[in-house]
């Protein structure tokens, strides 16, 4: 499943969620939780379900984010738009193997926890590989963890994450690659600012991030570019890979004066899969 690119959409939005299908992202978060008022929550629903049935799938992947499983909503949520069988679900404050087994029992739908956001969930994002096979991707993010620790921010003047929350991100990092599954990684809150948005999503495609969730149409583009391989970076992986296919048995080769081995292969070899999903 490409995932370079997953766009939220409010649940009680509904024209926003028909306008969300040509916008070019991988898929759309039809969300339940933070975007929408406790009162609001039964009509999103209905909404989304009704979404999910009319549309046909040939365009983003369409997953749910469905409230916390401890909320009085959680319930609610999975009976409305399960039966509408959206692509996905998305599973807010998650809190390792345990929460995903929680959900992946009353669904059987591929889950992208949100594996960050309460104090315990860090110490649980090394357990996800215990079940891989039931998910599409691994993201965090820094929004609810300040407040449940007692922090007065994520963040310093300049908009770099402070020390903890790098911690977090890199945790997440990890914990994706070990389980498998791709790391996505988490919105970036200033919409109007366009250019910090390409330098935080080419610094996560540089860090072995492989998507990012997006709060407005304007950052997909940004986005896809930003995970798409460039042509540069095609030929060099092409070049690597025939290089070897050339010369099966070699635990090292020299292209262009850089000494090469399986390591580089590797990452050639995913380069050129990332493209051919492109």
């Amino acid at each position: 499943m490409r995932l370079r690119s997953l766009l939220f959409v409010p649940g009680d939005r509904p024209e926003r969620m028909e306008k969300a299908l040509g916008l070019g992202a991988d898929a759309l978060i039809l969300d339940l939780e933070d975007s929408v008022a406790p009162a609001n929550k039964p009509a999103a629903r209905q909404a989304i379900a009704d979404f999910l049935e009319r549309t046909e799938r040939s365009g983003p992947k369409l997953f749910v984010r469905l409230n916390p499983l401890d909320s009085d909503f959680f319930v609610d949520d999975l009976t409305a738009v399960l039966g509408s069988f959206p692509d996905g679900l998305v599973l807010p404050k998650a809190e390792g193997a345990a929460s995903v087994r929680k959900l992946a029992d009353r669904s059987g739908v591929p889950i992208l926890p949100i594996a960050s956001e309460t104090p315990a969930a860090v110490f649980r994002l090394g357990d996800y590989g215990e079940v891989a096979h039931e998910l599409c991707g691994l993201t965090w993010g820094a929004e609810d963890l300040p407040a449940a620790i007692g922090a007065a921010a994520s963040r310093d003047e300049s908009g770099a994450y402070l020390p903890p929350y790098q911690m977090v991100r890199a945790l997440t990092l990890f914990g994706a690659a070990a389980a498998g599954v791709n790391p996505i990684e988490t919105v970036y809150p200033n919409i109007k600012d366009l250019d910090g948005l390409r330098w935080v999503a080419e610094t996560a495609a540089r860090d072995g991030f492989t998507g990012m969730m997006a709060i407005h149409p304007a950052q997909v583009p940004v986005i896809n570019a930003a995970f798409t391989p460039t042509e540069a970076q095609i030929a060099q992986a092409r070049a690597i890979v025939t290089a070897f296919d050339a010369n099966p048995h070699a635990g090292a080769l020299q292209i262009d004066g850089k000494m090469i081995d399986a390591p580089h292969l590797k990452q050639a070899r995913r380069i050129l899969e990332r493209a051919d999903q492109a």
